[in-house]
C-alpha cells in the first residue's frame, strides 16, 4: 500500500524546500538554471534559448533584460510552491 504523498511539498522531485534567492542567483548566472532549480524544466529551456537570442540579436542591448526577468520569474516560481 502506498502512502499518500503531500504534493504541496514536492519541489521538482525532492522533498526539501527551495530558496527563492538561490533560484534568482542561479538565473542571473545562467538564465534558466533558476527555473531548473524550481522544478520548471520547460521555462528553463525557454530562457536558455531566448536569452542568448536577445544578447546576439540586439547586440547586447536587451540580453541583460532577459537575465533580470529570468531571475525574477525563477524567484517567484519558488515562492509560489511554498
Amino acid at each position: 500500500m502506498m502512502l499518500n504523498e503531500d504534493k504541496s511539498t514536492n519541489y521538482g522531485g525532492s522533498a526539501r524546500p527551495r530558496d527563492p534567492g538561490i533560484a534568482a542567483v542561479l538565473s542571473l548566472l545562467v538564465p534558466g538554471f533558476g527555473q531548473f532549480y524550481a522544478g520548471r524544466w520547460g521555462w528553463g529551456i525557454v530562457w536558455l534559448v531566448v536569452t542568448p537570442g536577445f544578447w546576439i540579436g540586439t547586440g547586447g542591448l536587451l540580453g541583460w533584460v532577459c537575465h533580470v526577468l529570468s531571475a525574477v520569474q525563477a524567484s517567484r516560481q519558488v515562492e509560489r510552491r511554498h
